[in-house]
């Protein structure tokens, strides 16, 4: 997403949304319906990256987006006919700069409501990397060991999901996850 860098200035102001300064996607627009208002009008995907030595790489919400101050996935609306992995890896990649070729797909999960869904791609790093805050939808990124994700003020919808994705990421490997 193509935004001004004037949220990232010091003393700007953490909960103002910045202006966008380029053409929006089609996709980017809430959706509503009986189970609630969603961000998506394509449906929404996001990243869950899994580095074995690190853990996962979580994104603190900028202050002023839906759940702003909660810890998530690094993802976001999907282009019109584009699929649920490579919308993923566009926007963990636009948020975080997480490199495509770096990760390999392990699993997704499908949160569907009928008129809008979410796709958790979750991913093992091949190649380490260090995250960056590449856009001013973050406060912060940071790698947080598999044991203290629930520590965090998570995503009302991540801390909805995260009890199911935990346990299929440790079955992948014990080793590969502590």
């Amino acid at each position: 997403m193509d935004h001004s860098l004037a949220a990232t200035t010091p003393g700007a102001n953490p909960h103002a949304r910045p202006p966008l300064t380029g053409p929006r996607d089609p996709g980017d627009a809430w959706v509503e319906g009986v189970h609630g208002k969603f961000w998506g009008r394509f449906g929404a995907a996001g990243v869950l990256a899994y580095d074995p030595g690190k853990g996962v790489l979580l994104q603190h919400r900028a202050l002023w987006s839906h759940n702003g101050g909660t810890w998530g996935l690094p993802g976001g609306a999907l282009h019109q006919d584009e699929d649920a992995i490579t919308g993923a890896l566009r926007e963990a990649h636009e948020e975080a700069a997480v490199p495509a070729t770096d990760v390999s797909v392990l699993f997704t999960t499908v949160l569907d409501v009928g008129y809008w869904s979410y796709t958790t791609v979750v991913v093992q790093v091949i190649r380490p990397f260090d995250p960056v805050i590449s856009d001013p939808e973050s406060l912060e990124l940071s790698w947080v060991p598999v044991p203290e994700v629930h520590g965090k003020e998570l995503h009302p919808g991540f801390a909805r999901s995260w009890p199911a994705l935990r346990p299929r990421l440790l079955g992948l490997s014990s080793e590969r996850v502590q």
